[in-house]
């Protein structure tokens, strides 16, 4: 188990990948080592190092016949060319095993949007004569208004944030910085719940910088934030799959459908690619023939 133990280390340090992405790499390369050695338990680095393109797409096969989803299979494939890359990289092995093997092609799944009026819908539903409802308010501001991630939120500092300027500091995946301006609204909410319900609050030692906060004064869990997100959804009437990455979605496609420079969206959004951006570029039909419209000479 020796190269599965070098290639954490390495998507852990060199990479700087999130504890859940490193799981989900070594779970696959595991999965193969597993399938390589007929489900013994004991991994045996040999029969990683001396495998051929055959013994990939029986592997692959196998996933098929076991109907795991096409984005599971993918991923399986994505893991092992990274894992294979990295020990041609490390000179273990000469030539690398995974070069002609194919994903399986899987479509791109557009992600639920909330309009702006929906968006509206949620935020006044929110009890603000609640304990929390400040704080409610503001954690969904910042996640429309600035299209944050749920890890970013839940991470997000005082000293973060630079409202004097417009804009807040976010570490990203892979510990990557950016800047993304916030608006008026978010943060008149955020000041709201900051010199409310926050200064009152006994915050525990280490958590002084910790933007928000539950009733105990400690960090708040994505558990909370995707609970919360749902119960402010039912209390609105919406009928549809909410969680608190929608408002992302959101956050990106009405600044498309806007005319903002999907060059910029990507900043703010931090992709590492522009082609995952691109996934929001999924305009209805009218905003398409009236763009056409307004700028085609010939339309």
């Amino acid at each position: 188990m020796l190269y599965i133990s070098l290639f954490q280390s390495y998507l852990r340090l060199e990479k700087s990948l999130s504890q859940k992405t490193v799981e989900a790499y070594l779970r696959d390369v595991k999965s193969f080592a597993h399938f390589l050695s007929h489900n013994d338990e004991k991994i045996d680095d040999e029969l990683l190092k001396n495998v051929s393109l055959k013994d990939l797409q029986n592997y692959m096969q196998q996933l098929f016949k076991e109907e795991k989803e096409a984005s599971s299979q993918a991923r399986a494939v994505s893991s092992l060319k990274a894992f294979y890359r990295f020990l041609q990289y490390e000179k273990i092995i000469e030539h690398n095993p995974t070069e002609l093997l194919e994903a399986p092609k899987i479509g791109r799944k557009l992600p639920d949007v909330l309009s702006v009026i929906e968006i509206e819908t949620i935020i006044a539903a929110i009890d603000l004569s609640s304990k929390e409802g400040h704080r409610n308010k503001a954690i969904i501001e910042v996640l429309y208004g600035c299209g944050l991630r749920v890890s970013e939120l839940i991470n997000l500092k005082l000293s973060q944030l630079f409202f004097r300027d417009n804009f807040i500091r976010i570490i990203g995946k892979g510990d990557k910085e950016r800047l993304v301006p916030i608006g008026e609204t978010a943060q008149k909410a955020v000041a709201h719940y900051v010199e409310g319900l926050r200064s009152k609050l006994n915050i525990k030692k280490g958590m002084e910088d910790v933007l928000f906060l539950n009733r105990r004064g400690s960090k708040l869990t994505r558990e909370m934030i995707f609970m919360m997100v749902k119960e402010m959804v039912h209390l609105s009437g919406i009928q549809k799959n909410i969680s608190p990455h929608t408002f992302r979605h959101s956050f990106a496609t009405h600044l498309i459908e806007g005319g903002a420079d999907l060059r910029a969206v990507q900043e703010m959004l931090g992709h590492a690619s522009i082609t995952t951006t691109e996934i929001y570029t999924h305009l209805d039909t009218d905003y398409i023939r009236s763009t056409i419209a307004q700028f085609h000479p010939r339309y």
